[in-house]
């Protein structure tokens, strides 16, 4: 094959699965609605269940549910014959997936669903098929041309139930008004959980928190800068409220030899950028780093603008921030 067929048949490719997810989007209607009510209202888990490469799909789609807030589990339907069933409870529902809708494999699961009144939902192509007349409720995609035309191997199929399980995961955000702090909670680990990360996770506070008085000698602002650590000191007035900071740079700008006696409101910078406490790491770092002058500290404050702690540029980086 040469280079240039190659690249004819990747776009042959997208273009066949494009097309499909064109029509799959023209098809949602009223049953989509009705099958985000129906998991909303579970009050178990949404077992996923399908053979081969809808198998793969419906363990992914297992996956994104459950780290978006819906309880989700991946059941094997070969399995599920072979004990696997005892997984699944009456307050649970099943979503099985086929192209067809003619998996032999499924039988034995929709026989369970129909015995203890489980709720079904197939997702699949077949809509005339054994699969859809079983089920209680369904999504179905479009039968659309597989991208591997000579061998018919799923790839058009499969892209489609994939997009269709992100619909329903991002229709659930939607619907349960699902937070970037939640689903912190569900992604602790890794660059995910450190941008989904508040300041107030990681920012220094209490006594390691570098803070004077306007009034205060510059000789006294430096030392407090060097018993902290931090390299700066935050101002306050006489409400309490930040009203400047005092970095490395301003003291090289004011460097004199009277300046260990100047106050530290004639040396600070005043109104410097600050942050709430519920802004996300993510948010912050931008802050930090956009426009040509780049900031390594960043004041958090209340919403009366009083200090409550401060965040260094290292703290996101050793967080896994980039």
């Amino acid at each position: 094959m040469t280079p240039k067929q190659s690249q004819d048949a990747a776009r042959r490719v997208i273009a066949l699965e494009r097309d499909g997810l064109d029509r799959l989007a023209s098809s949602i209607d009223d049953r989509f609605s009705a099958v985000v009510d129906l998991v909303r209202a579970v009050k178990g888990r949404l077992v996923c269940a399908g053979v081969g490469k809808s198998g793969h799909v419906a363990r992914k789609i297992a996956a994104t549910l459950a780290s978006t807030g819906t309880p989700a589990q991946f059941v094997h339907p070969t399995e599920a014959s072979h004990g696997d069933l005892g997984m699944i409870t009456p307050d649970d529902a099943v979503l099985a997936l086929s192209k067809s809708g003619e998996t032999s494999e499924l039988g034995d699961l929709m026989a369970y669903c129909r015995r203890f009144s489980t709720p079904l939902i197939a997702m699949t192509a077949g809509q005339e098929s054994m699969l859809a007349r079983a089920a209680d409720y369904h999504l179905f995609i479009p039968d659309a041309e597989e991208a591997c035309g000579e061998t018919r191997a799923p790839t058009t199929s499969t892209t489609l139930m994939m997009a269709l399980g992100d619909a329903l995961a991002v229709a659930l955000i939607e619907a349960r008004g699902f937070t970037a702090g939640d689903f912190k909670t569900y992604h602790p680990g890794g660059t995910l959980g450190a941008a989904l990360m508040t300041v107030s996770d990681l920012m220094h506070s209490g006594d390691g928190l570098p803070l004077t008085g306007e009034a205060t000698a510059m000789g006294d602002a430096v030392a407090i800068m060097t018993e902290k650590g931090l390299g700066c000191v935050g101002v306050t007035g006489a409400d309490g409220t930040l009203t400047g900071m005092i970095t490395d740079g301003d003291i090289r700008r004011h460097i004199a030899s009277d300046l260990p006696a100047r106050a530290a409101l004639d040396v600070m910078t005043s109104q410097p950028k600050t942050v709430g406490p519920d802004t996300l790491a993510a948010d912050a770092l931008r802050l930090m780093t956009a426009g040509s002058v780049k900031i390594t500290q960043l004041f958090v404050v209340d919403a009366g603008g009083r200090p409550l702690g401060l965040l260094h540029i290292h703290d996101l980086l050793k967080a896994g921030l980039k």
